[in-house]
Formats: C-alpha cells, sequence, structure tokens
C-alpha cells in the first residue's frame, strides 16, 4: 500500500440497551415484534446522538417511561457477518418499582410484550450472544464496574 492509498475505518453500528431489574432481583426482558427472540429495550443510535441518549430515548420509545439511566455496564464489540460492524453499550436503569412497571405501555409497536426473569434463567431464554452480554452487565451492576466484551465475552489481562 502507498501512502496515498486511504485505510478503511470501521463504519460500526452502535445500539443501545438497559438492564432493568424488579424488586426481586428479576431482570426485564422484552419481546420484540420484529425478531423472534427475547431482548432488552434499546435501539440503534442515532446521527448526532450519543449512546446514553439514544438508551434513553429508546426506553421511552418502546416502553413508554422515562426512568433515571445510570452508568455503563458493557461495552460489546460484537459484529455480525449478515450486519457487520457493530458496538453495543447496557446501561444500568437499575430497580423499576411497582408504579413504573404499571406505567409501561408499548407505544411504538415494536414491542408485544415484557416479562421479568430471574438471572438464573437467562441462558435458556436467550440467544448465546445476548445471554452473555446481559449475563455480564448483571455481574458488572453487582461489582460497580464497566466491561468491555468481544461478543459477549471478556477479553482476559495478557
Amino acid at each position: 500500500m502507498n501512502d496515498q492509498e486511504a485505510v478503511p475505518f470501521a463504519q460500526a453500528h452502535a445500539a443501545a440497551g438497559a438492564l432493568f431489574f424488579d424488586d426481586d432481583g428479576r431482570v426485564l426482558l422484552v419481546r420484540p415484534t420484529y425478531k423472534p427472540y427475547l431482548d432488552i429495550p434499546g435501539g440503534y443510535v442515532e446521527p448526532r446522538e450519543t449512546p446514553h441518549q439514544a438508551c434513553v430515548r429508546e426506553v421511552h420509545e418502546e416502553l413508554g417511561i422515562r426512568p433515571a439511566i445510570g452508568r455503563l455496564l458493557v461495552v460489546d464489540w460484537a459484529p455480525l457477518p449478515q450486519e457487520g460492524d457493530k458496538v453495543l453499550f447496557v446501561f444500568d436503569g437499575g430497580t423499576l418499582d411497582c408504579e413504573t412497571i404499571q406505567q409501561i405501555r408499548f407505544a411504538d409497536n415494536e414491542l408485544s410484550a415484557y416479562e421479568f426473569h430471574r438471572v438464573e434463567d437467562l441462558d435458556g431464554l436467550l440467544i448465546e450472544r445476548l445471554a452473555r452480554r446481559i449475563n455480564a452487565a448483571v455481574m458488572a451492576h453487582e461489582l460497580g464496574e464497566t466491561v468491555y466484551l468481544e461478543h459477549g465475552q471478556a477479553i482476559p489481562a495478557e
């Protein structure tokens, strides 16, 4: 390659979601209408929007609520051959009280249901890469840390 050839940069799509719990420590999962598996609330980051702003917007659009969205729990570099490069952010949504849960409404028709599940059941409910990411986010929430992942897996220290 000569000095005048441009070096290609990754052009990753970014998405952000929130990890919510109920008073029993169960994780909020949602049923999207456009894919056949459970997920957490969230979606793609729009132009000129930060991942945190996207998370706040998506939670409101999808669930009709405006809970405080806290610190970053996980960043996951998770490209897929059919979708290209992706970087996924998971933020701490904390515990939703009963009143907030009762206010959940599916305003944009992207979701058909929500449900809370025990952390130990996530592996059997979610696709593998998402289960790894959410389990890492739960651990980061418990430890007060932020974790970097690649394909849902922590990178070991060298």
